[in-house]
């Protein structure tokens, strides 16, 4: 069965990203969420379907309560990281595709930033239980922080390709001018190049500058089926193509046969084809970017250039407004806020309305949003103005 037109995103929301925020994940949650119903010209008591992301997130139950829901009719978990955000596409796609509901709730929290936890990237990974593998096989060589994890991806695709970190400084300084443009994002300081260079190493061969920030904040956004998404407040944002993709040992980077494939390598094409589109339909990317070398593997793996050639293709400008791809125009994990890539989809949807400010990407029509979780787990959504 295609998903192709079958539903529609019609609400979004976020709080204020910040560092040191002293409410909770749930807190913020709500306040997100309240925005995105209200968003697509709903009450929280006409949503019937739930899809609650993170490690600390609300409940459905917790939802019920709160939000005063007579008859919630559908309710999932998608425990797969920063991949989550775009499986729930899917799978609220899927649900009012066949019925199952009207409109489905995808919502995320994190307040990570102050209290015990802060700082403490590597413990709270390991209290999910997907990262088992990650015990067993890096863990008792002192890797145990998603950069340490990520790092051997990144240090073999530069072995094998000869890509270089000024090209993923070339990442790191646009996705840094977009969120310059953004009143809502946290990092604020341009940086050059030459920052990049001196930022310190973090894990080789990451730099600070390199790696995703630790932010506060919550997201959310509503889907509803498509015969009904023509009577809400908002322009329709119709969901052409959407898919997931797992790659091959997903607990353990080191375990693969080729540790630079990823689950997105099996999902684009799938993607694409429901969607009936080409890789030169898509005027605005929004890709998952805990490092920016993952942005490279993710445009290699989405088709956008061949294997191997994704440094040299990020060069140049590409990336930015104004370049022939402009990429993650919020400023991305790098430099607006964490919120496991929810916030990519909030993005992409307010470009394709015309509501982005001014990171608007002129007459988007067309625009291609990732998820990347846990080892490589990841998911791809295509969605269309109208």
């Amino acid at each position: 069965m295609s998903l192709r037109n079958k539903a529609c995103v019609t609400g979004v929301g976020e709080t204020v990203y910040s560092r040191g925020d002293s409410r909770s994940a749930f807190e913020l949650q709500c306040e997100a969420s309240l925005k995105a119903i209200a968003d697509a010209g709903l009450k929280p008591s006409e949503i019937d379907g739930i899809i609650p992301i993170g490690i600390v997130s609300g409940t459905a139950d917790d939802f019920i309560d709160n939000f005063g829901i007579r008859d919630l009719r559908f309710s999932a978990l998608v425990p797969h990281g920063g991949a989550s955000p775009v499986m729930a596409l899917q799978c609220a796609a899927a649900a009012v595709a066949v019925g199952a509901c009207n409109h489905v709730l995808i919502t995320f929290g994190r307040s990570v930033t102050a209290g015990a936890t802060a700082g403490r990237a590597g413990a709270r990974i390991h209290t999910m239980p997907q990262f088992h593998y990650v015990t067993e096989f890096e863990y008792p060589i002192g890797a145990a922080a998603p950069a340490q994890l990520y790092a051997p991806m990144a240090r073999r695709h530069m072995e094998l390709y000869g890509t270089r970190s000024d090209q993923f400084g070339e990442i790191a300084v646009a996705f840094r001018e977009h969120a310059l443009l953004n009143d809502n994002a946290v990092m604020k300081k341009p940086i050059t190049l030459e920052d990049h260079r001196n930022s310190r190493m973090i894990s080789d061969p990451f730099r600070l500058l390199d790696c995703s920030l630790e932010s506060d904040g919550g997201a959310a956004v509503v889907v509803s089926a498509a015969e009904r998404a023509g009577d809400l407040r908002q322009p329709r944002v119709s969901i052409l193509g959407v898919a997931e993709g797992h790659p091959d040992s997903p607990g353990s980077i080191t375990q693969r046969p080729d540790m630079t494939k990823l689950g997105i390598d099996k999902a684009a094409e799938r993607c694409f084809q429901m969607a009936g589109v080409t890789r030169d339909d898509i005027d605005v990317l929004e890709l998952y970017d805990c490092f920016t070398y993952v942005v490279i593997s993710q445009l290699e793996a989405l088709g956008f250039c061949k294997k191997g050639e994704g440094g040299p293709f990020v060069q140049g400008g590409r990336l930015k407004l104004g370049g022939a791809l402009p990429t993650n125009t919020h400023g991305g994990l790098l430099s607006q806020a964490h919120v496991w890539g929810l916030n990519h989809v909030v993005e992409l949807v307010r470009l394709l309305r015309g509501q982005a400010g001014r990171a608007q990407v002129a007459d988007a029509q067309v625009g291609l949003v990732t998820g990347y979780g846990d080892m490589g787990d990841g998911a791809v959504a295509i969605l269309s103005k109208g």
